[in-house]
């Protein structure tokens, strides 16, 4: 059970009382949702319903354990998710206690009274910084206060940072929650500075320095990100980017502010502008991986990055390349990040190479057998072949492989080392095993990959190997993975009718000589090679593999100036399929776990080892971390990267366990934009406090009023100018419109409903939204506009509303704060330019580009109209215009029955679909002449697509008619020979 400390204390006993409404604003690290828990443990009785929103699925899982674990276990936390029909909904909610919903369902079942929303004893939020006016918790908030005016309300909080912009962003987030008191508590809060100062860590800093290679990169990059910046606010003047600077560039909401600027205004801005938003995120990617990511894959993702900049998906050249390649900073990331892993040298000359190998190889391993034979050390020449012997036979012949290696590696080691001494002096001063914690060593990484490779390196590591080399293995595994990617690219990009360069193999000497005839040192050579490589693939999880006994030896000079891709593809089409990696890993583990050896081996290497034997390498999460080191309760921790919300942890962890020695490896690289990063995060995170500090001393607090009290008119809704005078008539039924369910993923309902209609949620079979009896709305977004067109699914749409509704709408609303166009005014010069008479026009001699593209969005929308003339297309550019556009719409008109647009387009026969083949019927939907109308006649009179196929022209023509039946029997038939005509 968590163990609460003095300032999880005083915040639990100003929140607790459940006649009070609060927001909580902590800071991250902290504990929240220990916070949280034993919040919900206190509310947790059967005679109480407490809801819980906007958790995601792993923290629902997370607070459930939790709970479970403080004893909150009958019945404890339960989960409604899609899968719950309505009926168990119900009873769950009668039955009380702690229940987990998502805002969806919820929203549905309070309009639908399906829980007794008067009941409801409080709602506790989470993540208050994502509520706005457009969110489903705020529709929520809204119809919690209509009914339960004595029901509390707890929202939480840990990102400060996300509260900062715009005008009164607290206030407004209040104001939503419908809240009145608000509760900050930074890391400088008086409560939480004097408790976790108490006790603290032993934390020990280590700054390492880059690698100058690494140094080079990183100040290329940030030179890049400079220009790139510079170039934005140059191109877009404008616009408020003076606040955009290289800092800012090193965290991920910088992606987002850049856009949010630029969303206004998209529609107008060129394609070299958008070029260069996509730029910054780019390279704000590359510091991350130059720090995170092993050389080899560093390499092979800027590879990447050239081959999509300077190619487009069809293979053709790319117009609008990326500016900052074009720089000598680019030219230095990518040579350097180039010689990082390998040197080319140029190839050596073609005469006699071959002989001069294989004399050399065989005097040398003979010579070794001879000093071996008399007890002689080796000699220099001893040495140099040994040297050779190193050079794997997989490399090609002008590839050094440098293989560098990230410096926190060999850091690590050592901190390892240290700590393993560490333990073993404990052990030899004190008899007796600490009462307090384990000595299970905690690494904590930045990203799950970052992980996966620090444990590679941790179980493949050389602790004989001098500094910077111990995981030489692991680097040479890793380039031999990447020289086969590197190849298999290479052929990929070769003409089929381009064969690849040959290269001369030598022929083995076993193949000319008895194998009893193999000089000793041969055979000695080529066991110690199998055996290394049969060691290195066990590791991996793969079966021994055969290694060739020798290179080949020349390439032919035609071929120097070539990519180095070309090379490697050529050098691997020269040696046996087995030399480098050409199975799937998968497939290697499980023939290794299946194999007899695995088993025999499983007890010594898969064994349970006891904490003192145990490094976990794990990566930064959220409130899980505080799970963790209470269940592993490690006195060596190591933060192999650095991270504010840990450091919290850490010390909250500290306190929660005194009498335990904790030990903080803190490891950050110096002077390079990991340190910046973590600095700018504490200040910004101080900032952010600060600001909402100062809202909460002069912000106006919200008067919520009862919107619907005091409205005596609401009863005359509707005015018939055909009456004498125009006199109002008197219409008891409140303004109402009736939502498909699925329409509860956006946000227009909630801005209905807060518009004052009344919003009804019914499965729709035809439209989306049904304001009258005769008005029907279908709803498209953008990318839902365009995947409709794609799919076909609009035109069907169309066609049901056209049937059933005198006056069927198609609403194209587009996002607020966003460029209300469908195309860019760059397209829109390309397609509409006039042509100059100056020059003859030239005379087309096929198909242009602008023939061959796609149809645009605009002339689909054409050919909709010209096939459903009495469909209307509304444009509007936010859900707030939308909102106006309804009501204007239902002016003087009657309200709509639900009962009514429910049963339109549904079936009336309540078994029908049963037992029918669905992939048939949706393939005899997609024939031409079928349509909603009459597909279930035609099942009716046919059993199965064949044998509508199988019926003659007049067949299908008594079944669809005689137009729809000759276009359906054409189209089943087109592209047969025709019998007997000559």
């Amino acid at each position: 059970m968590p163990i609460l400390l003095p300032f999880h204390k005083s915040i639990l006993e100003e929140i607790h009382d459940p006649a009070t409404s609060d927001l909580l604003i902590l800071a991250r690290g902290l504990g929240l949702r220990r916070t949280i828990c034993t919040l919900m443990q206190i509310y947790d009785s059967k005679q109480s319903l407490i809801l819980l929103l906007n958790a995601s699925p792993e923290e629902e899982t997370a607070i459930g354990d939790e709970l479970g674990i403080m004893g909150c276990r009958r019945p404890g936390l339960r989960i409604v998710g899609y899968e719950m029909g309505k009926r168990d909904r119900q009873d769950l909610y009668k039955n009380g206690g702690l229940i987990s919903v998502t805002s969806r369902i919820l929203i549905v079942d309070m309009l639908q009274s399906d829980i007794p929303t008067e009941l409801i004893t409080g709602l506790i939020v989470l993540h208050a910084e994502k509520v706005t006016a457009l969110s489903l918790e705020a529709f929520i908030v809204r119809l919690y206060r209509e009914k339960n005016k004595a029901g509390f309300l707890k929202a939480f909080s840990d990102q400060p940072e996300h509260i900062t912009s715009g005008m009164s962003p607290l206030k407004n987030i209040m104001k939503e929650l419908q809240l009145r008191r608000v509760h900050i508590y930074p890391r400088f809060h008086e409560d939480v500075k004097n408790t976790l100062e108490t006790r603290k860590a032993d934390v020990i800093e280590l700054y390492q320095r880059l690698t100058e290679p690494m140094e080079a990169i990183h100040h290329a990059i940030v030179q890049c990100m400079t220009i790139t910046l510079s170039e934005l606010k140059r191109s877009n003047k404008t616009l408020e980017l003076d606040d955009l600077n290289v800092e800012s560039a090193y965290f991920r909401s910088f992606d987002a502010v850049v856009r949010r600027q630029l969303d206004p205004v998209w529609h107008k801005v060129g394609p070299r502008t958008k070029q260069l938003v996509g730029d910054l995120a780019t390279l704000r990617r590359l510091l991350t991986y130059l720090l995170s990511y092993d050389a080899l894959a560093f390499h092979a993702y800027l590879e990447t990055l050239v081959a999509s900049n300077t190619t487009t998906v069809t293979g053709a050249a790319k117009q609008h390349q990326s500016p900052w390649m074009l720089t000598d900073a680019a030219n230095i990331i990518f040579s350097t990040a180039k010689r990082r892993c390998y040197v080319l040298t140029a190839p050596k000359p073609t005469s006699s190479v071959l002989e001069s190998q294989v004399i050399d190889v065989d005097d040398e391993d003979a010579w070794a057998a001879l000093d071996e034979a008399h007890g002689l050390t080796r000699s220099n020449s001893g040495d140099n072949g040994k040297k050779k012997e190193e050079k794997k036979p997989w490399v090609p012949d002008n590839m050094s492989p440098v293989l560098e290696e990230l410096p926190k590696w060999d850091l690590l080691a050592d901190v390892l080392q240290e700590i393993e001494e560490e333990l073993m002096r404990q052990e030899a001063v004190s008899t007796r095993p600490p009462t307090r914690g384990t000595n299970t060593v905690l690494v904590m990484t930045s990203s799950p990959r970052s992980s996966t490779l620090v444990s590679e390196f941790l179980g493949e590591m050389d602790g004989t190997a001098p500094k910077g080399s111990r995981g030489r293995s692991m680097m040479e595994r890793k380039l031999r993975t990447y020289l086969y990617w590197k190849g298999q690219n290479a052929r990929q990009k070769q003409p089929r009718y381009q064969q690849p360069p040959r290269f001369s193999v030598p022929q083995p000497q076993s193949s000319s000589q008895p194998e009893g005839e193999i000089s000793e040192a041969l055979k000695r050579k080529d066991k110690t090679r199998q055996e290394r490589s049969a060691n290195r693939r066990r590791v991996r999880g793969g079966a021994p593999m055969t290694v060739a006994p020798s290179k080949p030896a020349v390439v032919d000079p035609k071929v120097e100036s070539r990519d180095d891709g070309d090379d490697i593809a050529a050098f691997l089409a020269s040696q046996p399929s087995d030399l480098l990696v050409s199975s799937d890993a998968d497939a290697l583990l499980l023939e290794t776990l299946l194999s007899s050896e695995a088993e025999i081996d499983f007890d010594t290497h898969y064994g349970l080892l006891a904490p003192s034997q145990t490094v976990v390498v794990r990566a930064y999460t959220d409130d899980t971390d505080d799970q963790i080191l209470a269940e592993l309760q490690p006195r060596f921790i190591v933060m192999f990267e650095p991270n504010l919300d840990f450091v919290r942890r850490i010390e909250v962890y500290r306190n929660s366990n005194p009498g335990m020695g904790v030990r903080v490896y803190f490891m950050v690289y110096q002077l390079c934009c990991e340190e910046h990063k973590y600095l700018a995060g504490l200040r910004r995170e101080k900032e952010s406090f600060e600001k909402l500090i100062k809202e909460r001393g002069s912000m106006l607090l919200p008067i919520f009023e009862d919107k619907h009290a005091g409205k005596s008119d609401a009863v005359i809704k509707t005015i018939s100018t055909r009456l004498a005078g125009g006199r109002k008539e008197l219409s008891t039924v409140p303004s109402q419109v009736i939502v498909d369910m699925r329409e509860f993923r956006s946000t227009l309902p909630s801005l209905l409903h807060a518009s004052g209609l009344l919003v009804i949620p019914a499965t729709l079979t035809v439209g989306d939204y049904i304001l009258t009896p005769d008005i029907c709305v279908e709803r498209k977004s953008i990318p839902d506009l365009v995947s409709s067109f794609n799919s076909g699914r609009l035109y069907t749409q169309c066609e049901l509303m056209s049937v059933h509704y005198k006056q069927p709408i198609l609403l194209i609303e587009f996002e607020e704060n966003k460029s209300f166009s469908l195309e860019t005014v760059a397209e829109s010069a390309k397609s509409y330019a006039k042509p100059t008479s100056k020059y003859p026009a030239k005379k087309s001699t096929g198909p242009t580009d602008s023939d061959r593209a796609p149809p645009s969005i605009q002339s689909k929308l054409v050919l909709l109209m010209l096939h459903f003339p009495r469909v209307r297309i509304i444009w509007s550019s936010s859900p707030y215009g939308t909102v106006d556009i309804f009501n204007d719409l239902k002016a003087n008109a009657f309200e709509p029955d639900p009962n009514r647009a429910i049963a339109i387009g549904a079936e009336e026969d309540t078994e029908a679909g049963a037992g029918i083949n669905a992939a048939a019927e949706e393939l005899l939907r997609c024939l031409p002449g079928v349509t909603a109308k009459n597909v279930q006649y035609v099942m009716n009179r046919v059993g199965s697509v064949r044998e509508l196929c199988e019926l003659d022209r007049k067949g299908v023509q008594d079944i669809l008619g005689v137009e729809p039946g000759n276009t359906c029997y054409d189209f089943m038939h087109r592209g047969e020979r025709k019998t007997g005509s000559l």
